[in-house]
């Protein structure tokens, strides 16, 4: 009953985000520049983030390793929901995170659908594998170029139960190839399945969502080698989905 009292609440305060911040980022892009597009950016997702508070959701994001600012990287993570985003823009938006995402979310959301559009993310046609490849290729060039972080879920789809996924390797490869100077920095993530876990309407409550980022990786070994080797360190940081979850 409570989270069927609490999810229209929720719904309200992180649609009027979407539509409050939708105008500024356009200021920000149109006008400020890419800097204070991107600080408008962050700033809107830690509002999306205190949204959730509502919902009685709170975060752990674990970050003790020293990560360069002054090489490009590629942020790879397991995939449980769209929640998995915001705390990774706000917290790691000093490296200037950009996304590999579908296509259909680049138009129609507020505020969303204009980030992805206007801020370097790949927007991937999953039906169009040639253009998907072009598309993330492109992204692998420019962090390599401005020294900036590409976010991708390897999984394809988000887990809908926490239990990770085997990882689709071509789009991380693609990444690894065109920015050759990244590091490759895993995210292991837990519990954001559980806001959807009654599907759409009510939201779960009560979540707490846990980020745990594991050393950088430098490339080694084969692409296959190096790639699994980041999906092991992922896995080794998801905690066992137990029946009293």
């Amino acid at each position: 009953m409570l989270a069927f009292l609490l999810t229209p609440i929720f719904f309200f305060f992180f649609g009027l985000t979407l539509l409050v911040f939708h105008p500024i980022q356009w200021f920000c892009h149109k006008v400020l520049g890419y800097n204070s597009h991107g600080f408008s950016v962050a700033l809107m997702n830690l509002c999306l983030m205190r949204c959730t508070n509502i919902l009685g959701t709170h975060y752990t994001f674990d970050n003790s390793q020293n990560i360069p600012a002054d090489r490009p990287l590629i942020i790879v993570a397991n995939h449980q929901s769209m929640f998995d985003i915001p705390p990774i823009i706000w917290h790691m938006r000093k490296y200037h995170p950009k996304f590999v995402s579908k296509k259909e979310l680049g138009k129609g959301i507020p505020s969303v659908s204009y980030n992805l559009r206007h801020a370097g993310s790949a927007l991937i046609d999953r039906k169009d594998n040639k253009q998907a490849l072009t598309e993330i290729g492109k992204l692998g060039r420019y962090i390599e170029k401005h020294k900036r972080s590409a976010v991708i879920f390897p999984e394809g789809t988000r887990s809908r139960n926490g239990q990770p996924k085997k990882f689709q390797p071509t789009g991380l490869k693609i990444l690894i190839k065109t920015a050759p100077s990244a590091l490759v920095v895993p995210i292991s993530i837990n519990n954001s399945w559980k806001l959807l876990r009654y599907g759409k309407f009510p939201m779960g409550i009560g979540s707490h969502l846990k980020f745990l980022v594991h050393p950088p990786l430098e490339r080694s070994g084969t692409p296959e080698e190096f790639i699994a080797q980041i999906e092991n360190q992922i896995i080794s940081g998801i905690e066992p989905i137990t029946n009293s979850n």
